[in-house]
């Protein structure tokens, strides 16, 4: 990510490294990885907001994004409200000085005055300036809670996009492509056996590759249904 003084306050937002537009499994979403991918290309509507559930990957793509736009030499920030939601919104001030501003989970402040009006000016000055504004939510923006009527009409000025969960093949396809990452062997079997055992959501999921990976480089041994059993004590 790339370091701005636009913020009187000092934002050091890492990005996980394994959050890339390669290592996602699109499933019923290609169109919005398409249109995404095509924004740093300059082309497209350059305010997108994308919703759906949590564990739907919302959080990963405008992570990518981010390191898209970073290898592509322009100046991103991405700012998940997760963990921002407490801070004063006067950390949005500025941001137009970037090329490309990526917003995660605004539904966290949804209704909180101060931090609407600051998404209302933050969102202008972007627009303005021509800069790109991504933004995600757990609901559509008619939907959102907002209670400004100012910012909820921003919010339905560009292209609103719906993010899809995996169903379980999906899940299993995505599983076997973070594997194949590692140069892990994973067959479908083996796959099934832990998804259908373990966490659901994906992050847990990716996580406890992890662990199986350490394991299996360790004791040298593939990923086999009594090796899992054994690393996991299932």
């Amino acid at each position: 990510m790339a370091d701005f003084q636009a913020s009187q306050l000092s934002l050091s937002i890492g990005l996980r490294d394994d959050a890339t537009f390669a290592n996602f499994f699109p499933g019923d979403n290609g169109y919005l990885l398409d249109a995404l991918r095509a924004l740093i290309e300059g082309q497209g509507e350059s305010f997108q907001y994308v919703y759906g559930p949590q564990d739907s990957g919302k959080s990963h793509l405008l992570q990518a994004l981010c390191h898209q736009a970073d290898a592509a030499g322009l100046r991103s920030v991405y700012l998940p409200l997760d963990e921002l939601a407490l801070l004063s919104p006067d950390l949005l001030e500025g941001l137009e000085s970037l090329d490309l501003v990526c917003i995660d989970d605004l539904n966290l402040v949804a209704g909180r005055a101060k931090w609407e009006t600051a998404l209302f000016h933050c969102f202008n000055r972007l627009r303005d300036a021509g800069k790109i504004l991504v933004i995600s939510a757990d609901a559509a923006p008619a939907k959102l809670g907002v209670k400004l009527p100012d910012l909820s009409s921003r919010l339905a000025w560009g292209v609103t996009s719906a993010l899809h969960k995996l169903d379980d093949e999906q899940k299993i396809a995505a599983f076997k492509l973070r594997a194949r990452e590692r140069g892990l062997e994973l067959t479908d079997e083996v796959a099934r056996y832990i998804l259908h055992r373990s966490p659901r959501t994906l992050r847990e999921l990716f996580d406890m590759l992890s662990v199986l990976d350490h394991a299996s480089l360790m004791a040298q041994r593939k990923l086999t249904i009594p090796f899992v059993k054994e690393t996991l004590r299932w």
